[in-house]
């Protein structure tokens, strides 16, 4: 419990016990007023301030406003132990709604508990401790056993296991040894490892991941603006339905009917109704329910920047996947090396060099084969060809690198190779110098996740990818999607994505999945965007909505299910909290229901809608 939570506490067992106390003193008129009057200021005197407050800057309308006025009339017409009793239950459900809100702000906290104190540096053959963000790009740091990786960067030195799961929800150690890339979050469990940082603090992984956590709640739903929306007209109508009620069946009884008028009587209801209509359950459940949901993913490694987008998930019945990264683990190997008028070693080196200057995983799969320095002042004027491959001057020697449309756009004859893999095909000074076929392995989870996501109703699976008709449609057979579609530029990616969205229903929602850069266009022009955030690049997990920190493609089936069940919370809670108002409402302007009921469907109701939205905060129950 917080200080306030506790102050909140001790107010509420004063005044319980001031109340029982007063109920064996004999008292009437004045003396049971001013008896009754002490602890309904000591439970609620922030009640009134705030409501006062609210008059002076014009925003009236809120809880407080109706508390206040509901408990004063009843002071003031002599229900003194009801207006004491609804101000005690009111504050009771309101420390009970904070409790549950910081609850589920601290569970999210723990599970996210990734943030660095501080980062080693050696100075004199000492370790020094410094603010993370005083680190900079190329330093070396310290990361030793039990400590949190505090930057991004490459292991120079040591071998170690990592705990990745307040990254990834995976409980499974990571092992990284020297020359593996390494990102801030993990937990190091075994050796001294020296890390060079390859990014500046505020641009690592874990400030982004905390950065997404802390701004989720920035963009809110459908429902949660509804409600706000609805809390805003609907508090100042039932405010002027109690007026109503209180002035005119009086007024009816003393002039139309010629009796008496029992003002008092029907004050008492109008207040009642007051209490009643009370939104508390809505305004707080929803949002509560949004955010244990996002809370409940992020346990799991998949991070919402919103409740709109948890909303939208739900709605999703087109999933859209790239390729490389994405449905396969983006790890290449050369599998086959066919030359033309050259050895293999000959073809394999130029291609390394051509590629030198790329960190595409196929770049770095040529180079890895190649297995030797290079020395790129061999190379030069290099250029990318989005789409089709990179032309680059090795030892003065033009060659070409890339798929099929590269070799036709400089009329080149090629071979077809027999083999399945992504094809590279190489042209050295105008002339068709072999292929390298680099094989690509898919993630053991893709098939899985595609036959997740359609039990979950998902309409269509579509593959889009830059890669050859051959491997995408042996990739797409293997792991069932439904639709696949090759040799695609990023503009074409987002021409495809765009034709799929002007053939979908109102209602339904289209995603993209996918990891690399070139995906950043399409996966804002998706209804939602879907990033891989451990092998992805930073464009990619800016453009995204929802980011995958383990990079499994299963977790997508999670999230939805998360985020209907979530709704389904919501829904539960906005049907209930109107039923039980409306019911309460009617029975209280008939005069069945009284202050005792009221306390029932103003602070019962909030605290069984508020218990029903931690529910959201339990994953896959």
């Amino acid at each position: 419990m917080t200080k306030k939570q506790k102050k909140v506490l001790y107010r509420i067992i004063i005044a319980l016990v001031l109340l029982v106390v007063i109920e064996f003193i004999p008292a009437d008129g004045y003396l049971s007023l001013l008896l009754y009057i002490i602890p309904y200021l000591v439970i609620g005197y922030d009640i009134l301030k705030k409501a006062g407050l609210g008059i002076i800057h014009g925003q009236v309308f809120d809880e407080n406003f109706l508390m206040a006025i509901a408990t004063v009339g009843a002071m003031a017409l002599g229900d003194y132990k009801e207006g004491s009793a609804v101000m005690l239950f009111y504050q009771i459900g309101e420390l009970f709604q904070s409790y549950a809100v910081g609850k589920s702000r601290k569970n999210i906290t723990e599970l996210m508990d990734i943030r660095p104190d501080y980062a080693n540096i050696e100075e004199d053959g000492e370790l020094v401790e410094v603010d993370p963000d005083d680190v900079e790009i190329g330093t070396v740091i310290v990361v030793k056993p039990g400590e949190k990786v505090p930057i991004d960067g490459i292991v120079v030195s040591g071998t170690s296991t990592l705990n990745t799961s307040a990254l990834t929800g995976e409980s499974v150690p990571r092992e990284v040894k020297e020359g593996d890339e390494i990102i801030s979050g993990c937990v190091n469990l075994t050796g001294l490892l020296k890390i060079e940082t390859t990014k500046e603090f505020g641009d690592s992984t874990v400030s982004k991941i905390l950065d997404l956590v802390e701004n989720s709640s920035m963009k809110k739903a459908r429902t949660e603006n509804f409600i706000s929306r609805f809390a805003k007209y609907y508090t100042p109508c039932v405010c002027i339905g109690a007026l109503v009620l209180a002035i005119l069946p009086p007024v009816v009884r003393m002039i139309f009917m010629g009796i008496s008028p029992m003002w008092s009587e029907w004050i008492i209801r109008a207040l009642t109704f007051l209490v009643i209509s009370c939104p508390c359950a809505l305004v707080i459940s929803i949002p509560l329910s949004f955010f244990g949901g996002i809370g409940g993913a992020s346990s799991k490694g998949i991070l919402v920047k919103g409740s709109n987008y948890l909303e939208l998930l739900s709605q999703t019945k087109y999933i859209v996947f790239d390729k490389t990264g994405t449905l396969t683990k983006g790890v290449f190997e050369v599998t086959d090396i066919s030359p033309n008028g050259m050895s293999k070693e000959e073809l394999l080196e130029y291609t390394a060099y051509a590629e030198s200057y790329s960190d595409h995983p196929i770049s770095k799969s040529l180079k890895m084969a190649y297995g030797k320095d290079i020395d790129k002042t061999k190379v030069s004027d290099v250029e990318n060809v989005s789409g089709h491959g990179i032309i680059a001057y090795v030892n003065g020697h033009r060659v070409c690198a890339g798929n099929i449309k590269l070799m036709k756009k400089e009329n080149v004859s090629y071979e077809i190779p027999s083999k399945t893999g992504t094809e590279v095909h190489v042209a050295i000074d105008g002339k068709y110098a072999g292929y390298v076929i680099i094989s690509d392995v898919i993630k053991s989870n893709s098939k899985i996740a595609i036959s997740g996501l359609k039990a979950a109703g998902v309409k269509k699976t579509v593959m889009l990818t830059g890669d050859s008709k051959k491997v995408a449609e042996s990739v797409a057979k293997e792991i069932g999607i439904d639709e696949v579609k090759s040799e695609l530029l990023p503009a074409d990616k987002v021409a495809e994505v765009e034709a799929l969205l002007a053939k979908k229903g109102d209602k339904e929602r289209l995603a993209f999945v996918g990891d690399g850069i070139n995906d950043a266009p399409v996966l804002s022009r998706a209804d939602i965007g879907i990033a891989m955030g451990a092998l992805g690049s930073d464009a990619a997990i800016e453009a995204a909505d929802i980011v995958l920190m383990d990079d499994d493609p299963a977790k997508i089936a999670l999230a939805m299910k998360i985020s209907r069940k979530t709704l389904r919370i919501v829904y539960e809670n906005i049907v209930f909290a109107l039923l039980v108002k409306a019911i309460c409402l009617i029975l209280g302007a008939i005069g069945v229901a009284n202050m005792w009921w009221a306390i029932f469907a103003d602070v019962g109701v909030m605290v069984i809608a508020v218990l029903n939205a931690t529910r959201a905060l339990r994953v896959g129950k």
